[in-house]
């Protein structure tokens, strides 16, 4: 691979875009693991019981807080 390439702002800007997409597939696989654990207790049917439901948004919205809080120490840095 030509080194010139490394410097194109496209090419920069591909592999930025890549990363993203990485990032945000490991953390849905991530809040899907721990939410689904934490949240569905009952045998698995066609929907999700209230408690559930409850559940799995509640512990997605704070997932989501979590690392975005953490996201943001680590820029300040």
């Amino acid at each position: 691979m030509d080194a010139s390439v490394l410097n194109n702002p496209r090419f920069k800007a591909l592999i930025e875009e890549e990363r993203t997409k990485a990032l945000t597939n490991e953390l849905v696989a991530k809040l899907t693991h721990v939410c689904w654990d934490k949240c569905v207790t009952g045998s698995i049917g066609s929907s999700f019981s209230r408690s559930e439901a409850s559940c799995l948004s509640n512990c997605a919205k704070r997932f989501a807080e979590v690392k975005m809080m953490t996201m943001q120490r680590f820029t300040e840095r």
